[in-house]
């Protein structure tokens, strides 16, 4: 209290504010040690799995957080309640597998309920082991399988398929796959009968898949060959290839037939001769009385004889001929382009500064006959290439640059309560501690002051203005006379507060006056 009243008010509140800030400090800190560093434990889970896993943590009495749709946990604890949890079936994803099968009794179970609950069952195991992959956040899997009826008209079976993913959308790939897992785990199920559909991404693969699919990947291979035969010439990030190609997506049936008259071959012969012979015994010339029974032909008198030889030759003939019949399929190359953007050639300006220059024509012709060779360009089907220089500019990506962290790994939460403790310390020792020792010790008054002895010798009486003369009084009759030693010395003991200030104030005008 003594040094508390000793202060001004200045002093007062800059010993209340650094109170408030140590006690606000030491606060901070102390919560930060005592919270826990919680790891992620389920994140994307449906409502009623989340609430089974946190009525599950609630039993166990572990701390635990919820951050939307995410559950935290200490992390030292984290490994150990998942496998926990797991052994207990959680968290349970909604679809259910061949454990369905297990509630069905020979008793009250038509052939119906049985077929119901085997493909609700199919469904189930397909949807555990598509989200089996970690890039799959959610599955549903749905078969449509042909009724069994005699006389029904066929039926094919169909499937389709719904993922939610983590990041993004799946690729073509990886929806490929997932049409042939359902496909072999359905017995009569083609691929090209499922469908996968992303929530984010839309229809990734269908029945009607077209030949635009083949078209992206050529394309894409195109453009990959090209990139990297330039960029070992104009280095990495410095050329930019696009290709687009151009497929036929309809179905063409060609019949040809060509005949060369020029190239007839005699395969067969055929020689045939007739000799016809009449005779006849009337004369030749053929008159009214010739024709009369009693005329000139009832005489024998004149006879003639005909010959007829006839002679006929037929020759057979075949010549080459060429059938042939053209099937043209989807995804044949109708026409590629190319666009080849290349960067500029980096220099030096006449005043010393990076500067960029455009590649000489020479230049860009060879990168444009190698780009053609790589793709390979045909001008007769109407392909086009088009290759300029260009200066890039420089885009700024977000964030900054990873630096290698050596030696030991470093914890960024203990160096940061270290920092605060030390502030901490350097605030109470400047605003605290420094004010309380330097009010310890009461100011001095200067040496001419009145309340002080001078050179003289003289001490002030705390009650009277005359100061005391240390000089010995005149003795007192049949007293022995004190020595000024004795009277000093008694002094002294009665007024040592005085007398240390005295000490103090001679000490301090000693070393002022040495250090002059």
């Amino acid at each position: 209290m003594s040094v508390w009243t000793s202060l001004d008010m200045r002093k007062k509140i800059i010993a209340l504010t650094a109170a408030v800030v140590v006690f606000a400090a030491v606060l901070a800190i102390a919560n930060t040690s005592s919270s826990r560093n919680m790891a992620l434990l389920y994140s994307g889970l449906e409502p009623g799995a989340s609430g089974d896993v946190v009525a599950a943590l609630e039993q166990r009495g572990v701390q635990y957080e919820v951050r939307g749709a995410a559950i935290y946990v200490d992390q030292s604890q984290r490994d150990v309640l998942r496998m926990t949890l797991a052994a207990e079936g959680l968290p349970a994803n909604g679809a259910q597998g061949y454990e369905l099968l297990d509630s069905l009794s020979g008793f009250g179970t038509t052939s119906q309920m049985f077929d119901a609950a085997y493909w609700r069952a199919k469904e189930g195991e397909l949807a555990r082991t598509i989200l089996s992959s970690p890039d799959i956040r959610s599955a549903r899997v749905h078969i449509s399988s042909p009724t069994n009826r005699p006389f029904a008209r066929e039926q094919m079976a169909t499937a389709a398929v719904t993922v939610g993913t983590v990041g993004g959308t799946i690729s073509p790939a990886q929806a490929k796959a997932l049409r042939y897992l359902v496909a072999s785990a359905v017995s009569g199920l083609s691929p090209d009968n499922v469908a996968v559909i992303d929530s984010a991404g839309g229809l990734i693969a269908g029945n009607e898949e077209t030949a635009q699919t083949g078209a992206d990947a050529r394309a894409t291979e195109l453009r990959n060959r090209a990139q990297r035969l330039l960029e070992a010439r104009v280095g990495l990030g410095n050329a930019v290839v696009e290709v687009s190609v151009d497929t036929v997506t309809e179905t063409e049936t060609i019949v040809e037939r060509s005949i060369d008259p020029d190239s007839r071959v005699a395969i067969s012969t055929e020689v045939e001769e007739r000799t016809n012979s009449a005779s006849d015994s009337r004369s030749g010339d053929v008159t009214v009385a010739s024709n009369l029974p009693d005329g000139d032909a009832a005489g024998g008198n004149g006879a003639s004889t005909n010959e007829n030889n006839e002679s006929r030759t037929l020759t057979n003939f075949d010549v080459s001929e060429v059938q042939r019949e053209i099937l043209r399929a989807p995804g044949a190359i109708r026409r590629i382009s190319v666009a080849v953007l290349v960067n500029e050639v980096a220099a030096v300006g006449e005043d010393g500064q990076p500067v960029r220059e455009p590649r000489s024509e020479e230049e860009l012709a060879a990168l444009r006959d190698l780009v053609a060779s790589a793709i390979g360009i045909d001008e007769s089907r109407g392909d086009v290439i088009t290759l300029k220089s260009m200066p890039f500019e420089q885009i700024e990506l977000p964030g900054t640059e990873a630096a290698e962290a050596a030696g030991l790994p470093i914890d960024i939460m203990s160096l940061v309560q270290l920092a605060v403790l030390a502030i901490v310390s350097i605030v109470l020792g400047l605003f605290v501690v420094r004010p309380i020792l330097t009010s310890g010790r009461a100011a001095l008054p200067a040496p001419d002051s009145p309340e002080l002895l001078a050179l003289t010798g003289e001490v002030a009486t705390p009650n009277a203005a005359a100061p005391i003369a240390l000089a010995p009084p005149e003795d007192q009759p049949g007293e022995e006379p004190v020595s000024p030693v004795e009277r000093l010395r008694s002094l002294i003991e009665e007024r040592q507060s005085e007398t240390l200030k005295v000490l103090q104030s001679w000490i301090e005008d000693g070393e002022q006056v040495e250090q002059s």
